[in-house]
């Protein structure tokens, strides 16, 4: 029972830092100096920071309306498999 509370309280924080981490592997793939050149590579490196904290907070909040359904979901299961029958 425990263990199963403590899944679905780290879900949102791993699906944050999955989908952080996604993007940070693929905007490493593409250099901001390839990119835009050795001029504005320090204005791109930022932007794409901000990018992957958006990300990151996109991916929390998909994660905690995750965790919320799925409780739902156990809560109302566990409900119904306790009720004594009518």
């Amino acid at each position: 029972m425990l263990l199963r509370h403590l899944l679905i309280a780290a879900l949102p924080l791993a699906c944050g830092i999955a989908a952080g981490s996604g993007f940070a592997f693929k905007a490493r793939q593409a250099s901001c100096t390839a990119l835009v050149g050795p001029i504005f590579a320090a204005k791109c490196h930022g932007r794409q920071l901000e990018y992957q904290l958006q990300f990151q907070t996109a991916g929390t909040a998909a994660g905690s309306l995750l965790a919320a359904v799925l409780g739902a979901w156990l809560e109302h299961r566990r409900r119904r498999a306790v009720q004594p029958p009518a």
